[in-house]
């Protein structure tokens, strides 16, 4: 009873302008506090477009693929039976070695035209796809970007893989040049007498389709890695649309 006294003579020594203040303040708060539909869409698309310009900057850079152990572009499966009897092609190893990092180069460097091709993707997510990812998985993002774009993504960035597969990247050879190299020597040998008898067989693979595809898998498993960052660990939410949706 004596702390509900206080409590109104208190409030009564108030004047009328600083209640007034008192409730634009509480006000202001609640608003602040309030996560709509809108800030939902907004930092979603933002958590996105973040991961999605982190993942191009790290494997654009020389090495992003090459030297990453879980994302680094190795032959086609096709390719094995090369890999199994390398010995068997004059120079093999080198070769194999080198159409290796070749590739890799190829799609490091086609990484650097892939953040537009995103931008744009993540533009059409909508309040309602939003409000779906905000209570999803960790990569529930991540995955709705390569479900609802992945094939869009893939026509687009496959002529830039294309390009880059055809320029000149290591010692002044293209990627396309040292595969077909190594693949020209294989078929020659198992299109030989000593191969038929063998029973060994060409290999024929469209590089791009298979780099484009090898390329875009990595991409989007770096995005993931960026979307559990930024939804798991504070330092990560980089401004404020971010701090407050995931925070």
């Amino acid at each position: 009873m004596k702390k509900t006294v206080i409590y109104f003579v208190l409030l009564s020594l108030l004047s009328c302008a600083e209640l007034e203040q008192a409730a634009k303040v509480l006000s202001s708060t609640e608003s602040s506090a309030t996560l709509t539909k809108s800030d939902i869409a907004k930092g979603l698309k933002e958590a996105l477009r973040v991961g999605t310009d982190t993942a191009v900057h790290q494997l654009s850079k020389v090495n992003g693929y090459y030297k990453n152990e879980a994302l680094k572009i190795l032959l086609p499966e096709e390719a094995n039976v090369i890999l199994e009897n390398v010995n068997k092609i004059p120079g093999g190893e080198q070769l194999t070695d080198k159409v290796i990092l070749s590739i890799n180069r190829a799609a490091e460097d086609a990484s650097k035209e892939a953040a537009p091709v995103f931008k744009q993707s993540i533009t059409s997510m909508t309040i309602s796809d939003a409000l779906g990812i905000l209570n999803g998985a960790d990569t529930a993002a991540t995955h709705y970007l390569r479900k609802t774009t992945y094939q869009q993504l893939y026509t687009l960035y496959q002529p830039k893989i294309k390009s880059s597969v055809n320029k000149n990247l290591v010692g002044n050879i293209s990627a396309a040049e040292t595969w077909n190299n190594l693949t020209g020597a294989w078929n020659n040998f198992a299109n030989s007498m000593v191969g038929q008898i063998g029973g060994y067989k060409p290999v024929n693979i469209q590089l791009e389709d298979y780099l484009t595809q090898k390329a875009l898998d990595g991409l989007f498993i770096k995005i993931a890695e960026e979307e559990k960052q930024i939804r798991k660990d504070p330092v990560a939410r980089v401004n404020d649309i971010l701090k407050k949706v995931f925070g």
